[in-house]
């Protein structure tokens, strides 16, 4: 069930032009979990469900209409190498609008990408500013590498220049040890995170061992990225503080060849990055269970390629989600978290056409039919 035409049947060349005509979306528009609607009109790039009177210059998309697609740990401006220049981030994000992510949480950027938010056609970011990482304790060119004493000014800096988040390094590989260990003592943590929370902002932390998740939750941070170190014993303390998790599976997956790289040198390192790799559907499967909020997240922009949201809904059927449930962690419960609108009265016309019920089977998303940014049909 497709179609892309004008009102009188005849192919339309790509949807309403910059934000003229009427764009009537017909079919099984998904507004929630629960609520099917037939049909939706945009008008000035904005949703209405009453037909707009004496509408002309119709254009008809017709399919399974989702709202538009949430990465929530995604880095445009960001390569293995750190910061790239505005035609590669440029190309990052269209990579991800044409997988149909139209909302990405940048979860750490060196890059300046603010001038992404004039473009009407590219997915909207909310950023978390750049990584804070313990000096020497990170990937090189990422992050501000500082010591503790300096961490509480750190993330008052950047909670002031981020959209509402700020992205701490929980944990890296501490080469005295020779594997991953927490950066941050308890006690500047906790100053830091209440700092972030008198700014206004959320605070986030890469975590992919065990030992830094207690602290970090206790001193009241609100989402753990990654996550691959929760436990039965720190499972129950996440579900109870309300820490929400996005585990980033498709990134979890190249835990191999990370410790086979670093076997050499760190065999320790390397034997628990497999440990971590090999439990990874239990763990978010044990964290869903346990009522623990998790969204979808796939890391690209590092190492990943941008683009990589259906593969990630995709891992968390794999390790046992519903389909239903995984596909909300992508669209609405994702949306309502983040605090922007899916497809209400009103909201900006950013959604996905699909030829089949991406309920029925979440492979759909691989395969979007077309893509509308701010009412206007760009892929």
């Amino acid at each position: 069930m497709s179609d892309l035409s004008d009102g009188n049947g005849a192919a339309g060349a790509g949807g309403p032009a910059g934000g003229r005509g009427v764009l009537h979306v017909k079919g099984r528009v998904l507004v929630g979990p629960d609520e099917v609607r037939d049909e939706l009109w945009v008008v000035g790039g904005r949703i209405s469900y009453a037909r707009p009177p004496g509408a002309r210059d119709i254009t008809t998309v017709a399919g399974w209409v989702l709202p538009g697609l949430v990465d929530a740990h995604c880095h445009v401006g960001l390569d293995a190498h750190g910061p790239v220049d505005a035609g590669t981030a440029e190309r990052q994000a269209l990579a991800d609008r044409d997988a149909g992510t139209l909302l990405i949480r940048d979860a750490g950027s060196p890059s300046d990408t603010r001038w992404i938010d004039g473009r009407d056609d590219l997915p909207k970011i909310i950023r978390a500013g750049r990584h804070i990482a313990r000096t020497r304790r990170y990937i090189r060119n990422y992050a501000h590498e500082i010591e503790p004493a300096e961490l509480v000014a750190h993330v008052a800096r950047e909670a002031v220049r981020g959209d509402g988040w700020v992205k701490l390094v929980g944990d890296w590989i501490d080469r005295r040890i020779g594997d991953l260990a927490p950066c941050w003592p308890r006690t500047e943590v906790e100053a830091a995170i209440a700092e972030a929370h008198r700014l206004g902002a959320r605070v986030t932390a890469h975590c992919f061992a065990e030992d830094s998740l207690r602290d970090l939750v206790e001193a009241g941070i609100d989402c753990i990225e990654h996550a691959t170190g929760l436990t039965e014993d720190t499972i129950p303390l996440f579900a109870e503080r309300g820490v929400a998790i996005v585990p980033t599976l498709v990134n979890i997956a190249t835990f191999p060849k990370m410790a086979a790289g670093g076997e050499a040198k760190f065999p320790r390192w390397s034997a628990h990055m497999r440990r971590l790799h090999e439990r990874r559907h239990d763990t978010v499967r044990a964290a869903r269970d346990a009522g623990i909020a998790v969204y979808v997240g796939t890391d690209a922009g590092g190492s990943l390629p941008h683009g990589l949201v259906a593969a990630e809904v995709a891992e968390l059927v794999k390790a046992g989600f519903p389909p239903l449930e995984a596909l909300s962690a992508t669209t609405w419960a994702a949306r309502a978290w983040l605090g922007r609108p899916g497809l209400t009265e009103g909201a900006p016309a950013d959604l996905v056409v699909y030829g089949s019920d991406p309920r029925a089977d979440v492979r759909t998303l691989a395969q979007p039919l077309r893509v509308v940014v701010n009412g206007v049909v760009r892929a």
